[in-house]
């Protein structure tokens, strides 16, 4: 029986949310591909009103840093807000559709109102989107037929706070890094901080929105370089090295050890895919406490400590049964 994805109902919440191909196969290869998931990402975020902090799109598998709004601002959407939101997923003849319904008021206007707030707002409903819609898109192109990703996404809820997501968002950033495809993520097309160093403004958004979305850009990413390549980076990125040698690592770890918490962003680490819950003890602690229910009756506390390196006070709410570095 699988376990209930943990989410905060209703509530303003982030969530990184990871997806892989079915059977692992590197469909996502192609340029074409990887461009139009990067495309959807944003048209889906628009029209569930999900805010995009940072992605990354590799060749089997994506990643994505998102934050969710309240109900209660979904809800309130005026019938203008909806159409408007409906037009970044759907072709101008749809949406002319949709608001001549939304015009003959009554239950029709309630009733084509009320479906498409039913898929805004809420992470499960973004990723099913965004996954049904690009699936159609590579099967009709590909002549393929079946099922496209592999088990249902795998999500982990992260505390909306500065040093949580930056370091969240840094990790997802460094995919390519540690599959040792360039050494700078700034160099990679496919991933937020990619596309943000390119000039896209919506990235640039959602990368200042990981601390102050009211602070100057160059302040931001100079904050945010640091946390990506640890203190005292070099600004020709080209000096770091692709990745890190994780037996390397594990061996450190096996001899009572830590890696830097730069070099432990370039290991695969499980606690970001598998941890359910991450951020400061208080924030896992008070996540425990208003979902006692979910744990076993032995369990006594929520927070549990973050091996590997020096995380800072960013614990997880799952024990890993697992290895740190995979």
């Amino acid at each position: 029986m699988r376990q209930r994805r943990i989410k905060m109902e209703g509530q303003r919440s982030v969530y990184h949310c990871m997806t892989r191909i079915v059977g692992d196969d590197f469909l996502l290869d192609e340029e074409r591909a990887k461009e139009v998931l990067r495309k959807q990402i944003w048209n889906v975020s628009g029209f569930c009103g999900v805010e995009v902090l940072t992605y990354c799109i590799m060749s089997n598998h994506f990643h994505i840093l998102v934050r969710t709004p309240y109900d209660d601002e979904v809800k309130a959407l005026s019938d203008t807000e909806i159409l408007q939101r409906a037009g970044c997923i759907y072709s101008p003849e749809k949406v002319s559709f949709l608001r001549d319904r939304f015009n003959e008021g009554g239950d029709i206007r309630r009733n084509f109102r009320a479906n498409l707030l039913s898929r805004m707002g809420d992470v499960s409903l973004f990723m099913k989107e965004l996954k049904q819609r690009f699936s159609i898109w590579y099967n009709r192109t590909h002549r393929r037929r079946g099922t496209l990703w592999g088990d249902r996404f795998k999500s982990v809820l992260v505390q909306d706070d500065p040093f949580a997501l930056m370091t969240v968002a840094a990790y997802i950033d460094l995919n390519p890094v540690r599959a040792g495809l360039i050494s700078d993520p700034a160099e990679y097309r496919y991933c937020g901080y990619g596309e943000a160093m390119g000039g896209s403004k919506r990235a640039r958004r959602g990368i200042s929105s990981l601390t102050d979305p009211k602070e100057v850009w160059s302040s931001v990413i100079e904050k945010y370089r640091v946390v990506v390549f640890g203190k005292g980076y070099a600004r020709d990125a080209r000096t770091h090295d692709c990745g890190v040698d994780i037996e390397k690592a594990r061996r450190i770890l096996n001899e009572g050890g830590r890696v830097t918490r730069s070099e432990a962003l370039r290991c695969r680490v499980r606690y970001f895919s598998d941890g359910a819950v991450l951020g400061s003890k208080e924030f896992v602690q008070k996540y425990f406490e208003s979902h006692r229910e979910r744990f076993g009756v032995k369990r006594r506390d929520g927070p549990r400590q973050m091996k590997g390196t020096d995380w800072g006070d960013l614990t997880c709410i799952r024990d890993l049964r697992r290895e740190v570095f995979g």
